[in-house]
Order: structure tokens, then sequence, then C-alpha cells
């Protein structure tokens, strides 16, 4: 298990109350009552710790990195009814982007969403979670699919941005983003987006267009990363906390400015935490709005979904 800086006080218990157990294991001594106290500790510990969380802390959560990924939640809602599907047919198959039908229960998903690797080698494989831009054509024809066949459209916004290399310029990054933003809009079918770790810029928005849009609770959605937006502004990445409370990214921020629709619940200490947990919260919250969005119409759901998105910085003075 690893902990996070402001996680240590935990760590402290937890260890304490590993060496109490193992001598009670070890010896004669009744050592239930001090394991009791300590289990007490740690319990207010966590809820002290987790309950008043920094919009920084919620950021280092959301890239804690034993946090599940895209593919994670899909195994998990699908089982082995995922198919994945591959390439935009032009370019290649971008690895920062996966896509693929699967099933949960009895009705189909097109699931599409950012990876990122567990390790060097695999985060070099998936490229940090950052798509080029045939990762963002690749889910713009695989939502064509979806809706060519009725088939709602679930997608998982997990990346610190698009990638910001030459060949994704050279390529039409900027394009290949709006395109998606544009076409979302005017989908024929449901769109379900749930931003489950970092939500950042343009590359969050290329899939992020969705009929409704919920935040997992440590989870952040912003248009630019704290470390950036500190380096813009303060020539280093030393005010980032700072930053990252001027940003207002956090779920709770989002809900305030009308930018996303519902917040999911995590269970204490975060989404890898316990991980069963917090899949059963996405799947629930995934079936209960695709029944409300599949009342609707074809008509009526892009007109609703165009009016959110117009309504979005409207303010009166």
């Amino acid at each position: 298990m690893e902990y996070l800086d402001f996680e240590m006080p935990i760590k402290e218990l937890q260890d304490q109350l590993a060496k109490c157990q193992i001598i009670g294991e070890e010896s004669e001594v009744d050592v239930t009552e001090t394991c009791k106290k300590i289990e007490e500790k740690l319990e207010k510990a966590k809820k002290d710790i987790y309950k008043n969380l920094t919009a920084w802390q919620r950021v280092q959560l959301s890239r804690h990195p034993n946090r599940p990924y895209t593919l994670d939640y899909i195994k998990a809602l699908c089982g082995d009814t995922f198919m994945e599907l591959h390439g935009d047919r032009s370019v290649k198959d971008d690895k920062a982007m996966i896509g693929g039908l699967g099933k949960i229960g009895d009705q189909s998903f097109m699931f599409i969403g950012q990876q990122k690797g567990y390790n060097t080698k695999t985060r070099q494989y998936r490229n940090f979670g950052m798509a080029n831009p045939e990762g963002y054509r690749k889910a713009l024809r695989l939502m064509r699919m979806a809706e060519k066949f009725g088939i709602p459209v679930v997608t998982f916004v997990d990346t610190p941005g698009a990638y910001p290399g030459l060949e994704a310029e050279e390529r039409g990054q900027g394009e290949a983003i709006a395109r998606n933003i544009f076409e979302m809009t005017y989908l024929k079918t449901p769109i379900i987006t749930i931003i489950i770790g970092e939500g950042a810029s343009g590359g969050a928005l290329g899939i992020g267009v969705g009929d409704r849009v919920y935040m997992l609770e440590n989870s952040w959605y912003s248009v630019i990363s704290p470390e950036n937006c500190s380096t813009i502004l303060w020539r280093s990445w030393e005010q980032k906390e700072k930053a990252a409370e001027a940003l207002k990214l956090t779920a709770k921020d989002g809900m305030k400015l009308n930018i996303v629709d519902d917040i999911i619940k995590e269970p204490l200490g975060g989404a890898h935490s316990d991980r069963p947990a917090t899949f059963e919260a996405v799947k629930e919250q995934i079936l209960k709005t695709y029944k409300e969005l599949n009342k609707l119409t074809e008509a009526d759901l892009v007109a609703q979904r165009m009016e959110k998105y117009a309504n979005m910085g409207v303010f009166k003075e």
C-alpha cells in the first residue's frame, strides 16, 4: 500500500495496529483493549483527514498509483462481455484511448475512455493517458457506430491532457478534439460521461460532452493542471496548491458552477481503498441515468444536450 504525504498519520496508526496484533499472536499478552483503542484512533484519523481534504490533496488522490483506471471499471462492469475495438481507420490505433462494446446486465453500451499505465513500461505504452489525434478520431468512429445501432455511450475521463507533441499537432490535435465536441453535441444516442481521475483541458473535453456528466468525489476537472497554472502565473511549480484552490477544480466546485450533474461518492480513503464499492456505485449511476435518458426521443435528447451546454457560463449582473 502506498501512502500520500497527508496520509502518513494513518500509516503510523496502521503500523502500530499491525505490531500490536503481532504481539498478541506471538505471546500470551492480551492486547485486545490496546488494539481496540488504536482502531478507534485510526478510524477517527481517517474521518478527520478525508472529510477535510484540500483541492490539492484531491488532485493527489486522483493520481494515486493504486487508483482504478478505465479498463478496471470496464472489466468490473462488463466481465467477459467487453470486446475492445481498435484503430481510427486513418493513422493507427492509439493505446491511450480505448473503446469497445460491453454489457451491463442485458444492456449493451459503447465504452470509451483514456487509459493510463501501472508501471514504467505500461505508462509509456499508454503514453501516460495522453491521446493523440487518432485516439480522438477512434473515439468518434466508435460513437458514430453506437449511434447507428442505437447503443448508448459511456465515456470515462482520466487524462492529464491531450498529447502536446509536435507530431500530434501536425496530425491535427486541435481539429480532432473540436470535431469530437461538435459531433457529440448532435449524437442521437445517450451519452454518459464520468470523470474518474484527472479531467484536464481539451484532452478531457474531447470525450466529455455528455447528456449527464458525473465526477467521482476525488477527481478533478479543469482547463489546466495546478502545476502548469502555477508555472504560468508564478514561474514555478511551488504555488501548485494555491493554483488548485483558485482553479475551482474539485467535484463540489463543478456542482456549484453547474459544470457537472452529480458527484459519485467514493469509499473513505478514495476509490482505490475499496474498489468493489466504487465499481458498484459507478454501475448504479450508469444504469439509473440510462433509464432516465432512454425515455427521451432522439430530438429531445439532442435538444436538451445543446441547451445544457449553451447555458454554461451564462449569468446576470
